[in-house]
């Protein structure tokens, strides 16, 4: 879950397992795999940093989710 303003300044707590991808159209536009989209105060690379970080603290990696490469052996 991550911390998030919405464009009126409502605080709202996102479920980041839904988001199915961020645009920037100037505003940040998310969209979610419930069909819903949602604009946010924050920067799209705000949105990515929080989820890292969420993700983080859950122990969960985030190799792939943020274009970077793999490791390879």
């Amino acid at each position: 879950m991550i911390s998030l303003r919405l464009i009126n300044g409502s605080n709202i707590v996102l479920n980041s397992d839904l988001i199915e991808f961020i645009e920037a159209t100037p505003d940040t536009v998310i969209s979610l795999s419930t069909g819903k989209k949602m604009m946010v105060q924050e920067s799209v690379q705000d949105v990515v940093d929080k989820f890292v970080e969420f993700r983080r603290r859950l122990g969960v990696s985030a190799r792939g989710l943020i274009n970077e490469p793999e490791a390879h052996d």
